[in-house]
């Protein structure tokens, strides 16, 4: 009984992160649109609609707002702390890892260090209430459906593709940054990621990295 409740928690935990990836993604592009007047790529991963930053952010909501007593402010404010904390981790931690940013809010008011800023911990915030009030229902209705075999064989085959899709993600993001720090290829990995994941292909998926010198 035990194992198959700790199944159920894993399944609605797998896809509460990939549907948050994927509404990030088309909120991304929208606002890319708006405020570009063109769709300008806003994909996480190199294969697939995912901004995981979003994800994580809603995994994040998901686990901890239910627990929040007190009314939409109360959980306006935790959100938006909340959100801006899973921001700047990503951040941060991208520019560890590849030596590129996806945002700089360097030039607006109270941001922290350029990697989230007042208003878009508001964004964040709001998103938190309406996480609640039109995405949580939703999400519970998910376990209806996660003891189903074939939503579970579904389940493992796409957590495959995503490890999958993480993989190489991380992989040709690494090799990337190597390239810029004029680090030649030392294996037939190198040269393939070399080959199929040059500069040319990831700045055309990743349209809004930028690259810090390091």
């Amino acid at each position: 009984m035990k194992k198959e409740k700790y199944m159920n928690a894993m399944i609605k935990l797998f896809w509460v992160f990939i549907i948050g990836s994927i509404i990030g993604y088309v909120v991304e592009m929208i606002v890319a649109y708006v405020q570009n007047g063109n769709f300008v790529s806003r994909q996480g991963l190199v294969f697939g609609p995912f901004a995981q930053v979003y994800g994580l952010g809603i995994l994040v909501y998901y686990i901890v707002v239910p627990k929040i007593k007190g009314g939409y402010l109360k959980k306006f404010f935790i959100t938006m702390v909340l959100g801006g904390i899973v921001e700047y981790v990503c951040s941060y931690f991208q520019e560890i890892l590849f030596g590129t940013i996806s945002w700089d809010y360097s030039h607006l008011w109270f941001n922290l260090n350029g990697r989230t800023s007042l208003l878009h911990c508001a964004y964040w915030g709001i998103g938190g209430v309406l996480f609640m009030k039109y995405i949580m229902p939703l999400i519970e209705n998910l376990g209806k459906i996660t003891k189903n075999t074939y939503f579970r064989t579904v389940t493992a085959l796409f957590a495959i593709f995503m490890l999958f899709n993480i993989s190489v993600s991380f992989m040709a993001a690494i090799r990337q940054d190597e390239r810029n720090r004029e680090i030649a290829a030392s294996n037939n990995i190198d040269a393939f990621f070399d080959k199929y994941y040059s500069d040319e292909v990831m700045n055309e998926i990743y349209e809004n990295k930028i690259e810090i010198t390091r």
